[in-house]
């Protein structure tokens, strides 16, 4: 019997390196999911184990996210760390205001994703009030592990989004709809 000789569609042996077939806007969620820039808000306990992330014992560097961004305008991740004040409210919403598209949040630990212990007038019941929140990361402060495992559900997402071009694409035929009617 003959030996077949079966290759799959996006390599050939006989070009030197390897070659990838795929559609760009695979590669760019992938490029951009491999690249989150955190823009961090460690405003209680939970700052503390953000911080830890980063350092070598869990590592955050290994998901492309170690470069801490302070500036808004670089930062493409809200992670949300901590109680909310509604004082820090409009500081946390003016910050993501200035975040350019696309940009994702995360909510970290109890007091960031439903107000945690305080019940009072002075904290926000869930930073999702105020800005939409992509990824929810639970506990009481929780583990630099936990915080990885909600990047690595925010990467998943990112990469299973459309590309912006699609956006682009639909706000063009809802503005036109809207210009219609």
């Amino acid at each position: 019997m003959p030996e077949e000789n079966t290759q799959h569609a996006a390599y050939d042996s006989k070009i030197e390196g390897n070659v990838i077939f795929t559609k760009a806007d695979a590669a760019i969620n992938w490029m951009r999911s491999n690249s989150l820039w955190p823009m961090p808000m460690g405003l209680a306990c939970c700052g503390i184990e953000l911080m830890a992330s980063g350092a070598s014992r869990f590592d955050i560097a290994r998901f492309g996210a170690e470069v801490m961004r302070f500036s808004p305008r670089q930062a493409d991740v809200m992670i949300v760390a901590g109680t909310v004040t509604y004082k820090m409210a409009l500081a946390v919403k003016r910050i993501w205001d200035q975040m350019p598209e696309p940009k994702w949040c995360i909510a970290m630990g109890a007091c960031a994703s439903s107000g945690g212990m305080y019940r009072s007038y002075a904290t926000l019941q869930g930073i999702d009030n105020l800005i939409p929140v992509d990824v929810y990361v639970s506990g009481c402060p929780p583990r630099p592990e936990a915080l990885l495992e909600g990047l690595m559900k925010l990467q998943r997402k990112v990469t299973e989004e459309e590309s912006a071009m699609a956006h682009f694409q639909a706000d063009s035929a809802r503005t036109l709809e809207a210009a219609g009617s």
